[in-house]
Parts: structure tokens; sequence; C-alpha cells
């Protein structure tokens, strides 16, 4: 028989891999832009798993037990990811890119699920009129989209000269 709190460490752990898992099967683009469907489907799965995880001891120790479980398995997964990146790639996928030189990348928004609209909506957000003017837009590992124009680099550089003058 194992002991009840090694019984809590191994449900917490194997919950937190199984919604790690979820979330990766999910794809990228649910991370960083949650809807309101979104955050109640977390919401309800954090709720749904509570159980599975601490059993039937509703104790403090075994709630904190469960808690000190996730902390350290997530610290772990995460020295993990940083020292092997076909690891990190695996878990946490790679860049995907939409557009390069104005030209929308179709098959990457449809493996990504991520409508024109979308993507229309994201340049806008990044202070570009179209996405004829976009010269890169990536989808990143964390969910986030990277938009690069070249208003950007003249932008950037109109800085650099503003700076250079400062520190002159």
């Amino acid at each position: 028989m194992i002991h009840p709190y090694l019984e809590i460490i191994l449900r917490s752990v194997v919950v937190y891999v199984v919604i790690v898992i979820g979330i990766r099967i999910f794809g990228k683009k649910e991370l960083s832009q949650l809807s309101i469907i979104d955050l109640v489907f977390i919401l309800l799965i954090s709720n749904s798993v509570q159980n599975a995880m601490v059993g039937s001891d509703s104790t403090l120790q075994g709630g904190l037990i469960a808690a000190g479980s996730l902390f350290v398995v997530n610290f772990l997964l995460k020295q993990l990811l940083f020292r092997q990146k076909s690891i990190s790639s695996f878990i946490q996928g790679d860049p995907v890119m939409l557009i390069l030189h104005g030209n929308v990348i179709e098959k990457n928004l449809q493996r990504e699920k991520i409508t024109l609209e979308e993507l229309e909506a994201v340049v806008r957000e990044h202070g570009v009129e179209t996405i004829d003017d976009v010269s890169l837009a990536i989808l990143e590992v964390d969910g986030n989209i990277s938009i690069l124009s070249d208003s950007f680099k003249k932008h950037t550089k109109r800085k650099r000269k503003i700076h250079k003058s400062l520190t002159i």
C-alpha cells in the first residue's frame, strides 16, 4: 500500500502531465488568445481534477502537498525544456511563419486554426495598416504573434539616430 501523501504526489504529477499534453494538443493559439469559453474551460478543468489529485484527503496538508508537487514538477519540466531543445520543441512546438513579405502562408494558418480575420486584427494591433505591409509574422511558441514590418524598421532606425545623438 502506498503512503497517502505519496499517492497525492503521484496523482498530482499524472494530472499535471495530462493537462500539459492536453494543452499541447489544443495548440499554441489557445495559450495567448483566451476567450471567455477558454477561461471557463480552464476553470472547470481545474475544478474537475482537484479530487483526482488529492482523492479523499481534503486536509490542508493534502492540498499543500498537491500544490507543492505541482510546483516541483513544473520547475523540473522548465529545467528540462531549457536544457533539452528537442524535448522543448516536442512539448512546446516550434515558431510558425504566418506571413512573409506581405504574403499569407495559408497552409500554416489552416494548420494553426487561425482565421484571416484574426491575423488581420493582430497586424492592426501591432500598428501595421495591412498584411501587405508586413515583412514577417510568426506564431511564437507561447501563442503570441510577432509582427515585423518596414515601418517598424524605419521607426527603429529613427530611434537609434535619436538615441545616438543623446549619448554623444
